[in-house]
């Protein structure tokens, strides 16, 4: 990790500059920095999702059967303030994904939870007025990532937690699930989802071939399971004060809805758990990142769940199409709802002050 002293030195420059560009101007205090403004107001620009990795786990699992290698693209350095400068992100909550760490034992993922969430910790710390950090609890064992969670947010800081859309293919909506959930709402914390592998949702071979289908099908088609299995099984209404972001604008859960809506009215095998219609979950308890990468997928997504359940997100250091100009641009959203968009929702939820 970085020392502050290189860090600084890195990015400190003397001098300021700006220009506009129609109602939306870019003030730039370092000539890598880009200042977002909309109607004249200074915003600040909150990305949700944000890999890294830590690499002092490495020691934490060698010998074991998890022992592996922290790739440097996730590694936090000032490469990753270059680009956040360079898009006009002022801050990130950073997550580790993946959760390879969802196959250990209870010791070993203690461990592993603590070296990770107290390296995110450090470098937070370090960055107060550029990350916040999101709990990479130990999903596979809920008592002991309850507990990881309550360590997270009071004694580190942390604003959340990071999940996936299954533990080891066991949907984590069942009732196992709950004490986790019930410390998440009772910390009044929100729980960023990200997929992890969808493999086991299809059949060996299913994702073969041209496409990296794995990922361009099946990192939505996870989020998309995740959420109505959420949804489905009555997790929201057990936990009614719970707030969970889904990666990747939602899956595929946004984009064909109406299906989803009907399903526990149309199917008498359904045997549907929910309270309430499928749509009132995403206009209240289900956010989605923005991360959908054309103007009317945009539209479409804030048509169906409100401005105030999207926010942004970049998934760096992976080099997706970013968003950021994307909601700057969109007619169909007013300067509030852009606001909200970009930072103003995240700033709440994630209590960014």
């Amino acid at each position: 990790m970085p020392d502050r002293r290189e860090f600084l030195k890195t990015v400190a420059y003397a001098g300021a500059a700006g220009f506009a560009l129609g109602p939306y101007s870019y003030a730039v205090a370092q000539p890598t920095r880009r200042r977002i403004s909309i109607g004249g107001k200074p915003i600040k620009v909150v990305d949700i999702h944000a890999h890294c990795g830590i690499p002092a786990v490495e020691k934490v699992v060698s010998g074991t059967p998890l022992e592996m290698t922290v790739g440097d693209l996730r590694l936090l350095g000032p490469r990753r303030l270059e680009r956040m400068d360079k898009l006009g992100v002022d801050i990130q909550a950073l997550s580790i994904n993946q959760y390879w760490w969802y196959t250990a034992d209870e010791d070993l993922a203690r461990r592993i939870t603590r070296t990770q969430d107290e390296g995110l910790a450090e470098w937070c710390a370090d960055h107060p007025d550029r990350f916040v950090a999101l709990s990479t609890v130990s999903l596979q064992h809920p008592d002991l990532a309850a507990e990881q969670l309550e360590y997270a947010v009071t004694k580190l800081g942390h604003r959340g937690a990071s999940i996936g859309g299954h533990v080891n293919g066991a949907a984590p909506s069942s009732e196992r699930f709950d004490p986790f959930w019930a410390k998440a709402e009772e910390l009044g914390v929100t729980v960023f989802m990200h997929p992890s592998s969808a493999e086991y949702l299809v059949k060996e071979g299913g994702f073969d071939g041209r496409g990296d289908l794995g990922n361009i099908i099946g990192n939505p088609l996870e989020t998309t399971t995740f959420l109505s299995h959420m949804i489905f099984d009555g997790t929201f209404d057990r936990f009614p004060q719970l707030k969970v972001c889904a990666a990747h604008g939602g899956g595929y859960l946004p984009s064909y809805l109406g299906r989803t809506e009907v399903a526990c009215e149309v199917r008498g095998n359904a045997n549907c758990a929910n309270q309430k219609r499928p749509s009132e979950y995403l206009k209240s308890q289900i956010l989605a990142d923005s991360m959908v990468f054309t103007d009317e997928g945009l539209r479409h997504l804030v048509a169906e769940m409100g401005a105030s359940q999207v926010v942004y997100g970049t998934d760096l250091p992976f080099s997706w199409p970013d968003t950021l100009d994307l909601i700057l641009n969109a007619s169909y959203l007013c300067d509030a709802e852009k606001e909200a968009i970009l930072g103003g929702n995240l700033l709440q939820l994630l209590r960014i002050g």
